[in-house]
């Protein structure tokens, strides 16, 4: 039987992937999100992958430029099969672009799909852990940092410090060591802030998460776990994420 045929009858398809399919949009140079996302899922979801073309260095106008092609990357995610949720999967690119933007570009190719990014991640995990003053940390250069935390600012949380590495390439962030996140987190995070946020899918942040609160003594969202989390939430897997920070183990009753 032709691929086209178990389609059309939907034979054995339903055996993968059954509590979610979740197509993800990576940009061409990261080395690091479809391991990361992949690690966090529970089984029974799986994340499918195609590629959206960009260029290094990360400066604001390469990240518009990625725009072009996001329609096209998303279009080719398992075409003529079902999916439950759609990921663009970079933080930065939706910061120069814009959340609605992404958005539109992606549902022109797979209109009715629910679509998150790692800012309407991030918000909604701000949201549900009742964060309204936050302090952030990226691999970026001054210049990104400061577009994102404008970003959040028109969205009404508090940036009270932001941080980088200054990077300008995303296998460089990837290769950051992750004990270096976790010492960065702990010198960023300030006193009066209520969480603290990682940024960048091309960092190894998830790996650290459960370090890092515990250091620190609050709650960590980074860009991948909230993927991995907003997602779950809109093809509603019901159960508990053990082992990548609180954001998991906050039920929805405290929001």
């Amino acid at each position: 039987m032709t691929y086209s045929e178990l389609i059309k009858h939907n034979i054995s398809l339903d055996t993968i992937a059954p509590l979610g399919r979740i197509g993800l949009i990576a940009l061409a140079t990261d080395f690091n999100s479809e391991q990361d996302l992949r690690r966090m899922y529970p089984e029974g979801v799986e994340v499918f992958t195609n590629r959206v073309f960009n260029a290094n260095p990360v400066t604001l106008q390469n990240l518009r430029n990625m725009a072009g092609d996001i329609s096209r990357a998303a279009g080719g995610i398992l075409p003529g099969v079902s999916l439950d949720a759609m990921i663009y999967g970079c933080t930065s690119g939706t910061v120069a672009n814009g959340a609605k933007k992404i958005e539109a570009l992606v549902r022109e190719s797979c209109p009715g799909i629910p679509v998150t990014n790692p800012v309407t991640a991030a918000l909604a995990a701000f949201a549900h852990l009742q964060a309204k003053r936050i302090s952030i940390l990226t691999p970026y250069t001054e210049e990104v940092n400061l577009e994102m935390a404008t970003y959040f600012e028109n969205h009404d949380i508090e940036v009270i410090n932001i941080a980088g590495f200054g990077y300008e390439s995303d296998i460089d962030m990837t290769a950051i060591p992750p004990p270096d996140i976790a010492a960065a987190a702990a010198r960023v995070i300030a006193v009066d802030a209520d969480l603290l946020f990682i940024s960048c899918t091309a960092i190894r942040a998830s790996l650290v998460i459960e370090s890092i609160e515990q250091a620190i003594g609050k709650p960590v969202v980074t860009s991948n776990q909230a993927l991995v989390w907003h997602s779950l939430r809109l093809v509603g897997y019901p159960h508990r994420i053990n082992g990548y920070g609180s954001l998991f183990r906050v039920p929805e009753k405290a929001i």
